[in-house]
């Protein structure tokens, strides 16, 4: 069994959940339960999706929830892009967001 607290992946997605939180914070309070809610549940997502897959006892098992977690990210890459389209926030907030995703993706 690994140790998911020691996998510089699940840092960096805690990191990510961090930073989704503070733009989840700038949206406008009618996003409360639409994009908001959905960004930050599918950040959440990415590092518990990697600490479930560290207790699986095999390899393939653990793969497929790094595929879920990967999943996870490319659906919080389309709610940002839909908060970008929208001008929920500015583009500068966004774009440091698709770098720290499509560096994760990798």
């Amino acid at each position: 069994m690994r140790n998911f607290r020691n996998l510089e992946i699940w840092k960096e997605g805690i990191s990510l959940v961090k930073q989704i939180y503070e733009l989840a914070n700038v949206l406008p309070k009618e996003e409360k339960y639409g994009l908001r809610s959905q960004i930050t549940r599918a950040a959440v997502l990415v590092p518990s999706n990697i600490a479930e897959g560290c207790s699986r006892n095999s390899e393939i098992e653990f793969k497929r929830f790094l595929e879920i977690a990967i999943g996870s990210l490319f659906e919080l890459e389309t709610q940002l892009v839909l908060i970008k389209e929208l001008s929920l926030v500015n583009n500068y907030e966004t774009t440091q967001l698709f770098e720290l995703i499509e560096k994760k993706a990798k």
